[in-house]
């Protein structure tokens, strides 16, 4: 094991030259990387949120990727270079054949949005999302339907691969708004039709062939106009990494669905989850980052029956709200989706709510201080 991974992302690196094919070596295999010395942070860390609003693809979504769009450039080239994925695992002849038989309804929209990046074969790749570069989250969720329904989110990630950017689109007729990433994936969000959806890691370390799960999360918002449809599509799509998504709409239907790149989705009625699929597969990284002490929280709040407020409040705070900003997992934003309201309401700790809603969409800035 190595000596000198500090963060998520040293131990990936680490980690994609290991054989993961066993699951009874994971423990011996996994370093628990969160009991290694902490990198100096500053008491305090400013984040600057932006949000903007278009229909169809254009001057704001230049702008957008004018100000992303190096970073991610960066991010998977690097990628490339340490040998972590091999050059033809992601060219834009294999980025349009994935498309096109998975997520055909995006092809129109992803051309033009490469046009408006540039053109290049690079930002193509980027936009399309086919086995893109690695990334653990953390986060919890929970649709909750007292003063609801609404589904919550405690986004909990790296600070530095962070757009904090909030879209609200009409593309391809569909109203959608959401947290952006990846250019014009999103990790969350609520569309026009009242349904809202939300994404955790699943826990277990596994890469393979897929689709970055932002973008499935815009194909779910862009074409599906409920839970059932939300479903089947999320069944269908093939993913890279372990992930669940939490979906629910107007009528307060619950679907938690457990994909992963290695085996065949899992659909079930959870309406709370965190960072493992049901069992714990992965101990090392569950009990690092406290996978099923959150969610032993949030379960006992929906069973207390606590509304829509008393959760929020509760994942303001320990054990729900992380702050190991400095390892690159802390509590970016906790999100309250509202279906029939079509809403997306972002609060942190000492602050006032930033909200967002289809029939007012806003186009503005918040300095945000964690």
């Amino acid at each position: 094991m190595p000596t000198d991974v500090t963060d998520w992302r040293g131990w990936m690196r680490w980690a994609a030259e290991q054989d993961w094919t066993d699951p009874e070596r994971w423990r011996d295999l996994a370093l628990p990387w969160s009991d290694q010395p902490a990198r100096t942070a500053e008491p305090t860390l400013d984040v600057t949120w932006v949000s903007f609003h278009e229909v169809e693809p254009g001057h704001a979504f230049v702008e957008h990727w004018d100000r992303v769009g190096p970073a991610l450039e960066r991010w998977w080239l690097a990628d490339l270079a340490a040998g972590a994925r091999t050059p033809d695992a992601a060219t834009v002849e294999e980025a349009r054949r994935a498309l096109t038989e998975h997520m055909p309804e995006l092809v129109p929209l992803w051309e033009r949005l490469v046009e408006l990046a540039g053109g290049s074969d690079l930002a193509a790749t980027i936009l399309a999302l086919w086995n893109p570069p690695a990334f653990l989250t953390g986060c919890s969720q929970a649709v909750v339907k007292q003063r609801g329904p609404a589904l919550l989110r405690n986004y909990d990630w790296d600070y530095r691969l962070f757009d904090a950017t909030v879209a609200t689109t009409g593309y391809l007729g569909r109203h959608v708004v959401g947290t952006e990433d990846c250019g014009w994936g999103l990790l969350d969000g609520v569309n026009d039709a009242g349904l809202a959806v939300s994404l955790t890691f699943g826990g277990r370390p596994v890469v393979g062939q897929g689709f970055g799960i932002p973008l499935v999360m815009r194909y779910v918002l862009q074409t599906c106009a409920s839970v059932d449809e939300a479903v089947e599509a999320l069944v269908r799509v093939p993913v890279h990494m372990a992930y669940n998504v939490t979906a629910t709409d107007t009528t307060g239907q619950v679907a938690t669905v457990f994909v992963g790149p290695d085996r065949a989705a899992e659909v079930t009625d959870a309406s709370a989850t965190t960072n493992h699929q049901g069992v714990v597969e992965w101990r090392p990284y569950c009990d690092a980052i406290r996978s099923e002490e959150r969610l032993d929280s949030l379960i006992e709040q929906l069973e207390r029956g606590d509304d829509v407020d008393e959760v929020t409040t509760s994942m303001l705070r320990d054990p729900l709200y992380a702050t190991a900003f400095d390892k690159g997992f802390g509590t970016l934003y906790t999100a309250v989706l509202r279906p029939v309201e079509r809403s997306i309401t972002y609060h942190w700790p000492g602050r006032e709510p930033w909200r967002h809603e289809l029939d007012r969409p806003r186009s503005d800035e918040v300095s945000v201080t964690l």
